[in-house]
């Protein structure tokens, strides 16, 4: 039990000596002192916080009602107990309006006091325990305003990024599609239509991926996101990834890869989105030309595709926040191409990843290139 500070105020020494040792005797926890005159009980104050001040009303100089009002004027919360003469009934209901907590009748009467005491001891407990829920209530109130501000600010962000991807290809398009009307109406510009209607095709290629990517990472965060796993060849579908890939690069990456099967039980589709998001991230963040190497091997019971380039690097402090969903490294431009994303690529790669038993290894150091390692858990042979 934690103790309790009392102060006892009076100008008789008698009493205030047998009032401190029967605390003492009867009641446990407490620490008890003294003061003689109404000043010195001001002074102490100043140094002391008190459970319970007991003070007798009628003192020379400073009476208990005077004191009572400088003490609810500097700690209005602490209960004051004042002791009045027998016959005082209209000096004690004056004490009870002035704020006293209770008052006690001369000749004081043991257990009435003690009774008092513990009661003013009670509600004083009782307003601290108020008093720290309130404080944890108003802090909480606090920590969710302001989750609720910064949620609201990322919201606003998400919106303008998410409207700026998506107006970009969108702005593209109408260009091209303006454009085509005009070549169409002019038949010697046949082979330049064409050409429009490429550009064409890969801007509406770009913002089907950008809606393909927010439907999957509401799909995920819903828990709404299914997997159509078989047993497959994780080195055949590496293999077909490249394939695919090398058609839109001039520069073909370098594979190393294992000859004997490594079967895994997998969404072939979606592995094959993984491997493209972060084959694209590799050539994305790295010079017109750079390399990039494909490793694919056995590692135990796992097996672990390597994408490294040698691109721009990301600094450690934004390491633990890369697969974050919408986070983009600050300060990292494009290398090759212009799209920059809504910041989902990696995301959704980690979440792949995992949803089938695996995980995503990032290591990077800026300036040098970046790893980026899937692994898999392979199916027993």
């Amino acid at each position: 039990m934690q103790t309790a500070h009392i102060l006892l105020v009076d100008d008789d020494p008698a009493q205030l000596q047998a009032l401190s040792a029967m605390l003492s005797i009867r009641m446990r926890e407490l620490a008890v002192q003294t003061a003689s005159q109404p000043s010195k009980a001001l002074e102490l104050l100043q140094e002391q916080e008190y459970d319970a001040i007991i003070s007798d009303i009628l003192m020379p100089g400073m009476d208990g009602l005077e004191l009572l009002e400088k003490i609810r004027q500097r700690t209005p919360e602490t209960p004051v107990l004042l002791i009045t003469g027998h016959g005082d009934h209209d000096l004690a209901m004056l004490a009870l309006r002035s704020g006293a907590y209770d008052y006690i009748l001369k000749p004081i009467d043991r257990d009435d006091f003690l009774g008092a005491l513990q009661r003013a001891l009670q509600t004083r407990q009782l307003r601290r325990q108020i008093q720290e829920h309130q404080r944890s209530l108003e802090q909480q109130v606090e920590q969710r305003t302001q989750e609720l501000v910064a949620a609201h600010a990322a919201k606003d962000a998400l919106l303008r990024l998410v409207a700026h991807e998506l107006a970009s290809p969108l702005t593209s398009l109408k260009g091209r599609i303006q454009l085509l009307d005009l070549y169409l109406q002019q038949p010697e510009s046949l082979e330049k239509g064409r050409h429009i209607v490429g550009g064409i095709n890969r801007s509406l290629a770009r913002f089907e991926r950008l809606v393909q990517d927010l439907q999957d990472t509401h799909h995920l965060q819903a828990q709404h996101f299914d997997l159509q796993r078989t047993r497959c060849d994780l080195v055949e579908v590496c293999r077909q990834v490249l394939a695919e890939f090398r058609e839109g690069v001039k520069t073909a990456p370098l594979a190393e890869i294992v000859d004997e099967p490594l079967e895994g039980d997998i969404d072939r589709q979606r592995i094959s989105q993984v491997l493209l998001n972060v084959l694209s991230n590799a050539y994305k963040y790295s010079p017109q030309g750079a390399p990039v190497m494909v490793r694919v091997w056995q590692e135990g019971k796992q097996a672990v595709i390597a994408i490294q380039d040698h691109g721009v690097g990301i600094a450690a402090e934004h390491l633990s926040r890369l697969t974050e969903p919408f986070y983009r490294v600050p300060e990292i431009q494009v290398q090759t191409g212009s799209q920059t994303g809504l910041g989902l690529g990696l995301y959704l790669v980690r979440m792949i990843v995992e949803q089938h038993g695996g995980r995503l290894e990032v290591q990077s150091q800026q300036g040098q290139g970046s790893v980026f390692s899937i692994v898999l858990p392979l199916l027993p042979v």
